[in-house]
């Protein structure tokens, strides 16, 4: 597909999820996520509320974050807060191990407790971290959160040793959610061939902590 900076932009959750971030961080990336026009910003919860403008860009952050070995219960509760400090969508990471133990029940109850803290319209990405998946699972992660109710699967927290997106697995997770869901490619998207690659797999938002040097790729290839 042809697409332009401006129009790509508009996928990205321009990202800031470093331990070590800051609220003049936190400013620094909200003022030029307006600047670049992306979709929204995503957070660590820890930094929310965001007390600067944002016009019309959104507010995403993250629950689980990041192994997902958390309890359900504990996610959930992340979760309420996040949504009470004016997050408009949630990221959440699943346990893994339900997912390798064939789990494929609990992995669905684990993201109803998620779903049902971030009620609609508020947005619930499920992070499967497909890196780490056989094919096979990562189809039945992705059926487990259309199962439990959420709007996005998503590839990857970015932190994982196995890797980020790849073509292969966002083609595999448009294929299975079949455009009932969105998919977000996240962890490793660093270049505009990357980022286009993704969304012509089927991707329909990209995570992206360097946004600013994806877009200009784009420019400067004459896009």
């Amino acid at each position: 597909m042809s697409i332009t900076p401006a129009e790509l932009a508009q996928y990205v959750d321009h990202t800031l999820l470093a331990p070590t971030a800051v609220a003049a961080d936190v400013e620094a990336l909200a003022a030029e996520a307006v600047s670049l026009g992306t979709y929204s910003i995503c957070i660590s919860p820890s930094m929310l509320p965001v007390t600067v403008g944002l016009g019309e860009v959104k507010v995403a952050t993250v629950c689980g974050f990041p192994s997902g070995k958390h309890t359900a219960t504990t996610k959930a509760t992340e979760a309420v807060e996040a949504v009470a400090h004016g997050a408009d969508e949630v990221d959440m990471v699943i346990d893994l191990g339900l997912v390798k133990a064939g789990l494929f029940d609990q992995t669905r109850t684990e993201i109803l407790a998620v779903r049902n803290a971030v009620p609609s319209p508020l947005v619930l990405k499920v992070i499967i971290e497909s890196a780490a998946l056989t094919d096979d699972e990562i189809v039945a992660a992705c059926r487990a959160a259309e199962a439990a109710g959420a709007d996005f699967v998503k590839t990857s927290t970015g932190f994982h040793p196995a890797g980020g997106a790849s073509v292969h697995a966002v083609a595999l997770m448009a294929a299975t959610v079949g455009g009932r869901l969105g998919v977000k490619a996240s962890g490793g998207i660093r270049d505009w061939d990357t980022a286009v690659a993704m969304i012509n797999a089927g991707a329909t938002r990209l995570g992206l902590s360097g946004t600013a040097t994806v877009l200009a790729g784009g420019r400067s290839s004459g896009y």
